[in-house]
């Protein structure tokens, strides 16, 4: 995967306080493997890196409204996000306690996200990007090429991941910018990185990405 820059946006999804902070609902299952793989800086290097080439960046946010706890059916980790309040936020129309909540931005990235040219998706409301606007976002900015990063590599990055690829975009994971739960079960960032593998177009470091983002 060769980029072009002027076709290319970094995606960040849910770089939130729920997943990446130790005040965060996830941090018992989570926190192990975003401390091993150093996600929270390199997520805050691959910002900055297309923020100082001004590229097309957006990201996809995680919400969950009071109307979503009424859902009639749900997968296993649905049940578990909704009763641990995790990304809650009172209302679609009011910003009330979202400041530092779980639902908000981790506090090293606000500054990049809040600068007025990131693209801030709607919520999606499972893993992937089927039910926000971000395909539709990176379209009308001519993109198609994308590198994606954030949490959680086997849920929303691997979900987001396919759905980029069936649309036709061609997709980079970074591979050290995301991690995933811990369980008795077996490790979600090992197999997440099983499917990168067989399926991005591409799998990088941080290192490499920021390299190929400057390089111009």
């Amino acid at each position: 995967m060769v980029l072009d820059l002027p076709r290319t946006a970094l995606v960040i999804t849910d770089p939130q306080i729920d997943f990446l902070s130790p005040d965060g609902v996830t941090w018992g299952v989570v926190g192990k493997s975003v401390t091993a793989h150093n996600t929270v800086a390199n997520i805050g290097r691959l910002l900055t890196a297309a923020k100082s080439v001004d590229m097309v960046v957006a990201v996809s946010p995680h919400y969950y409204y009071p109307t979503d706890k009424g859902w009639r059916f749900e997968g296993a980790l649905e049940k578990l996000m909704h009763k641990i309040s995790m990304f809650d936020r009172p209302s679609p129309y009011s910003m009330a306690g979202f400041d530092n909540s779980g639902a908000d931005f981790m506090p090293e990235y606000k500054e990049l996200i809040l600068d007025g040219k990131t693209i801030v998706t709607s919520p999606h409301k499972v893993y992937g990007p089927e039910a926000n606007d971000l395909v539709l976002q990176l379209r009308k900015n001519k993109v198609d090429q994308v590198i994606l990063g954030g949490m959680s590599a086997n849920l929303c990055v691997e979900a987001h991941m396919r759905e980029l690829l069936e649309q036709g975009f061609e997709v980079a994971v970074v591979k050290d910018a995301t991690a995933a739960a811990m369980l008795p079960e077996g490790d979600g960032y090992l197999a997440a990185i099983i499917n990168f593998r067989y399926m991005a177009n591409a799998l990088w470091s941080t290192d490499e990405a920021v390299k190929r983002i400057t390089a111009t």
